[in-house]
Order: structure tokens, then C-alpha cells, then sequence
């Protein structure tokens, strides 16, 4: 209300159909994502494969998704671990049910832990058929589970690795890039040593002096040792933006310099460590299953592809296929769909591309 008892005339807005400049950029970089059909059938791997991690023990579970038993409804029992239920599985669990009083269980799509060995079977390893789907590893647990819970293990070091390292690269290229002088020259040289050496070699030379690595020390070890690639690129982009009119003009108007590389060179120069964090995500996937298949990953009995790929070379020669197809499969599918998704990133973010 105004003093002399008038409505105040609602503030005027934009144009109406006019978007937000930062909404037509996300849909025209949407548009230009979606123009590749491989590129949508990456992402729709990628959602797959991150429920699969997430879902992991609703899918493959020595236990039911429900069951009721003694006038008991049990929910979820693979993950709140019951102690009446301790030392179960399905089959045991669905031999002491009894219909004629009510009681019943929902099982798992693939009723089968990934760590439980299956005593029934004549034949260690076992070929897929039957009751195993995709048949089971040399201590009769099922290839399946562990694949499932397998892409738990990879997607963890994945995007815990590359989270940071892409923290860590940016952090360090933008100081060499805004500042310049002294704070260039340390971290441009401590990027050319780093990347001297081989990725993985640097990797193997770490772990080795760790007693029993756990994973922790691989995504300590891999953010700690990748962080040069995102720090080149930051370091280029904050260096390109530095001299453009939009930043001089927030200097001219008396922001500080932490205000402007923050809200304005900052948000500009991600574009490239985006894409580099998507392709990070299948490089670092692709180490963490060579350290496991080299014995410095993640300790056994843990489920992990690359595990699972040592036991098919000790089988080789046994006709084991089936432990090297399947992991094999894995690695390939996902490492294929990171960078599919990192090229189409690439190009949707690059405005030059845009038709």
C-alpha cells in the first residue's frame, strides 16, 4: 500500500516469453546434446549403471526384498540385518516358511549374495545355466552379484577420484592463472613433473608401500596423481577469460579480485574440467580394475570387476570363459559410455558448435 491508501503497481518483469539467458544456453546445449543419438544412449547407460550401484542389494541379495515369518513382517532384511535371519539365505529361509499360517518371501532378482559360495554345486567354477545365471568364480559365488555389486566398487572410485581431483585442479589452475608470477611458475612446473610419469606406473609405485590397500587409498591415490590434466585446463581458461571486457568492467566497478575469479572467471572457465571430469570417471575406472587384476586394488573378498578378471586368467586354461566375458563386457559398456557422454558434453558446452 502507498501513503495516500493506493495499491502499489506490481514491479514490472520481463517480456513475457522472454527466458533467462543461462535457461537458453542450458536448453540450447541440451538441444545440441541430444542431436546424437549415441549420446542419449550413453546417458541412459550411465542412469543404469548408477542405479545398478545404488540398487545394488535389492537386486542381488543372499536375503528377501520381504518376508513374513512367526507373525513377523520383515523389510529389507538384507540391509538391516535382522539377527534371528544371520547366517541365512533364500533357500534356507524359503524351506522353514510355512504357507497353510500365512507366511511367505519376496526374493531378489538374483537371490544370491556376493560373497556367499553356493555348497551345492559339483563343479567350481560353474558355467552360466541353471540357478547362476552367469555362472559362478572358482569358490562357487555367483559371477552375477558380483558383477552388481562389482559396479558399485567402480563407480565409488570413479567419481571419487575424479571429485578430487577436479577439486584440486581447478583450486591450483585458477591460482596460476589469475595471479600469475610466482604461483604460475610452482604450479606449472609442478605439473609438467607430475605428468612425466605414466599414470599408472605412478599409481602402482604409491600403493605398493600402502600394507593392504583399501578403497579409500585408490581414490586418495588416483584424485591425488590426475589433478595436472584439470589444472592445464583451468589454468588456459582463467588465462583466455582474465582479459575479457565482462571481467574488466567488474574490476572498473570496484569488485575484488577473489569476487571476480569467483562469480565471474570461475563459472566461465568449467565448461572443459566438466568434460574432463566425465572422461575421468572411465579412466579411473579403468585403473582401479587394473590394480585389482594386478592384486594392489581393493583386498579380497570384495566384489570388483577387476577381481573377478584374476580369476579368469588362473582359469584360462580350464575353459572359464565366462569369468573373462562378463567383467569384460562391463568395463567395456561403461568405459565406452563415459566417453561418449564426455565427447557429447565436449560438444553441447562449446557454443561454436551450436547450429
Amino acid at each position: 500500500m502507498t501513503l495516500n491508501g493506493e495499491s502499489a503497481a506490481p514491479a514490472p518483469g520481463p517480456p513475457r516469453g522472454q527466458r533467462p539467458r543461462a535457461h537458453h544456453r542450458s536448453r540450447a546445449a541440451w538441444r545440441q546434446f541430444a542431436r546424437r543419438p549415441l549420446n542419449l544412449v550413453a546417458l541412459s547407460i550411465v542412469a543404469v549403471l548408477l542405479l545398478t550401484s545404488v540398487c545394488a542389494d535389492l537386486l542381488a541379495s543372499d536375503r528377501p526384498l520381504l518376508m513374513r515369518r512367526a507373525g513377523r513382517l520383515y523389510v529389507l532384511p538384507g540391509l538391516t540385518d535382522p539377527l534371528e535371519l544371520r547366517g541365512q539365505d533364500h533357500r534356507t529361509l524359503r524351506a522353514s516358511l510355512a504357507p497353510e499360517r500365512g507366511e511367505w518371501m519376496v526374493e531378489t532378482p538374483v537371490p544370491f549374495g556376493p560373497y556367499r559360495s553356493d555348497v551345492e554345486l559339483t563343479r567350481v567354477p560353474a558355467p552360466p545355466g541353471g540357478r547362476h545365471w552367469a555362472g559362478t568364480d572358482e569358490t562357487g559365488r555367483d559371477v552375477l552379484s558380483r558383477l552388481i555389486h562389482g559396479t558399485r566398487v567402480s563407480l565409488a572410485v570413479g567419481f571419487g577420484a575424479v571429485a578430487l581431483y577436479v577439486l584440486l585442479g581447478t583450486l591450483l589452475g585458477a591460482v596460476a592463472g589469475w595471479w600469475g608470477g610466482l604461483a604460475d611458475l610452482v604450479v606449472s612446473r609442478a605439473v609438467e613433473v607430475m605428468l612425466s610419469f605414466p599414470a599408472l606406473f605412478l599409481v602402482l609405485c604409491i600403493l605398493a608401500m600402502i600394507d593392504r590397500p583399501r578403497l579409500i587409498h585408490i581414490v586418495l591415490v588416483i584424485g591425488l596423481t590426475r589433478w595436472p590434466d584439470v589444472a592445464r585446463l583451468i589454468r588456459g581458461e582463467v588465462l583466455r577469460i582474465r582479459g575479457l571486457e565482462y571481467v574488466e568492467a567488474a574490476r572498473a566497478l570496484g569488485a575484488s579480485e577473489l569476487r571476480i575469479l569467483w562469480r565471474h572467471v570461475l563459472p566461465n572457465a568449467l565448461g572443459p574440467a566438466v568434460v574432463a571430469a566425465t572422461l575421468g570417471v572411465a579412466s579411473a575406472i579403468l585403473i582401479e580394475s587394473s590394480l585389482s587384476f594386478l592384486g594392489f586394488g581393493t583386498p579380497p573378498p570384495t566384489a570388483s570387476w577387476g577381481e573377478i578378471l584374476t580369476e579368469a586368467q588362473r582359469y584360462a586354461s580350464s575353459g572359464a570363459w565366462w569369468l573373462a566375458l562378463w567383467p569384460g563386457l562391463a568395463l567395456f559398456v561403461t568405459v565406452a559410455a563415459y566417453n561418449l557422454l564426455g565427447e557429447g558434453l565436449r560438444d553441447a558446452l562449446d557454443p561454436r558448435l551450436r547450429r
